[in-house]
């Protein structure tokens, strides 16, 4: 029998904040939601409802962990300028009494994108020093409320890919750029994201020195950061693309985990953006090593071809500026795509990727342990698709199946992972796909938010039966 060695949790997952906007009260919808989500009238999976029923789906596929954030508005409309959502925090307790009663460990993270409006109105949230406190006070509440029953905590979901979205290509509120990065009618695409970046870090600090100073000792829990992660193929064997590939890794997931880690930014970063970059002081690189990581979460999904455009001529693309290092991704090196391309246009199919950047951050980070706390598949739903053929989702299958092998060449190379979570349980909320993106193991009409088991959730039952021992990190 193959396995994914003892400590690897049984896993899946979907995200809650989307799930519960809008049930408490009609007095703080408005405050609760950010514009854009307001003005996208997004739908609601209805998870306050399906409660005991989602949790049923959960242990019917045999896992022994779920995934959740914290909506922050949900908890804490105005942030530290109103008063604390109670209900909000009933919600949690209820939904965290209820994982627990069935075996399933709640595996919380504090932010996955969402804040009050409020905090963009007064202070332009994540450009501002002013955001830290926010968060520290976030996570001092949940902590507090929450923190005797939940032992794993990850501070921000996927820093790195949000503010590449929200302030250098503008097309993630609050939708600040420049050109050429893109067409907003505010913001410095050269400047500000890691203005923004800089703030999150801290923040993160922040709330992991609250944990540590208030909380862990009595809690006994442990508390990480989660990164996206893409590994980055050179699109030749010269130095220059080499170099690039290094490049891209560093304007991406270590740029927020060197600093963390390290108390400093990558070198390629400081050498590229120079006095762009801003500066940690003394005290604060102190706090950074003072406030250790305990695990990192990878979320990864995709691969790409990397060409020099530092020293090399290259076309405009994704990559190729400055604020993104002058290192350009591809798909295709001549007529050879990296991995099998879908229909969605950033997931390609490359395996041998995900063991890759297991590997380059197992030597990067000195093998802390890290939980895979995204990997999934995701069907592009046209109008001419079926019902039967969703259902029928034997690709999603092939990806699952490659990914966890290469999960467990990783392991067997000596990457210290301790769990993977699926992405996702249901069919939600894709951001600018909406509802056309479907990730979930299980189906999700829309209309009547019933949910009906895809193939790829027997599949992924019975690997967990085979495939997995059940000892928790």
């Amino acid at each position: 029998m193959k396995t994914l060695g003892k400590y690897v949790m049984r896993t899946t997952e979907t995200w809650l904040w989307i799930n519960i906007i809008g049930l408490w009260s009609k007095q703080s919808l408005n405050s609760s939601c950010d514009f854009f989500c307001c003005f996208k009238t997004c739908l609601l999976l209805n998870f306050l409802l399906w409660l005991q029923e989602d949790i049923q789906l959960m242990t019917s596929l045999g896992v022994n962990s779920y995934r959740f954030s914290v909506s922050w508005s949900r908890v804490l409309p105005r942030g530290r300028f109103g008063a604390i959502n109670y209900s909000g925090i009933q919600y949690y307790n209820r939904l965290i009494d209820a994982l627990i009663s069935r075996g399933i460990k709640p595996f919380v993270t504090l932010n996955h994108l969402d804040y009050p409006q409020e905090l963009e109105n007064r202070f332009q949230s994540w450009l501002s020093p002013e955001m830290q406190n926010d968060f520290g006070y976030l996570a001092d509440i949940c902590f507090k409320h929450f923190g005797d029953r939940v032992k794993h905590w990850t501070t921000l979901n996927e820093p790195n890919q949000q503010i590449i979205l929200t302030h250098l290509k503008g097309t993630f509120p609050p939708s600040r750029c420049s050109l050429p990065y893109g067409n907003c009618s505010q913001g410095n695409s050269e400047t500000e994201p890691f203005i923004a970046a800089h703030n999150a870090i801290l923040a993160h600090a922040k709330a992991v020195h609250i944990y540590r100073s208030k909380y862990q000792g009595e809690q006994r829990g442990i508390i990480g950061i989660v990164v996206q992660t893409s590994w980055f193929e050179p699109i030749s064997d010269s130095i220059a693309d080499r170099e690039a590939a290094e490049r891209a890794q560093s304007f991406y997931s270590n740029w927020i985990l060197d600093p963390i880690i390290y108390g400093k930014y990558p070198k390629e970063m400081v050498n590229v953006l120079g006095l762009a970059l801003p500066r940690f002081s003394r005290k604060e690189v102190e706090n950074l090593k003072q406030t250790r990581l305990d695990f990192i979460g990878i979320n990864h999904y995709t691969s790409y071809f990397v060409q020099d455009c530092l020293l090399s001529t290259c076309n405009a693309g994704d990559g190729a500026s400055k604020a993104q290092g002058f290192a350009l991704k591809l798909d295709k090196q001549a007529n050879v795509s990296i991995g099998e391309l879908t229909d969605v246009n950033w997931q390609h199919i490359h395996p041998e990727g995900f063991r890759k950047i297991l590997n380059y951050l197992k030597i990067r980070y000195r093998n802390i342990p890290m939980f895979i706390t995204e990997n999934g598949f995701g069907d592009l739903q046209k109008p001419e698709t079926t019902l039967k053929e969703l259902l029928n989702d034997t690709k999603r299958i092939q990806y699952m199946s490659g990914y966890l092998d290469a999960l467990q060449s990783g392991m067997r190379d000596g990457a210290n992972v301790k769990g993977y979570f699926a992405w996702s349980l249901l069919d939600n909320f894709e951001w600018l796909y909406g509802y056309k993106l479907r990730f979930g193991l299980f189906h999700v009409d829309y209309t009547t938010l019933q949910r009906t088991p895809k193939l790829s959730s027997s599949w992924y039952k019975n690997y967990i039966g085979e495939h997995i021992k059940t000892k928790y990190y």
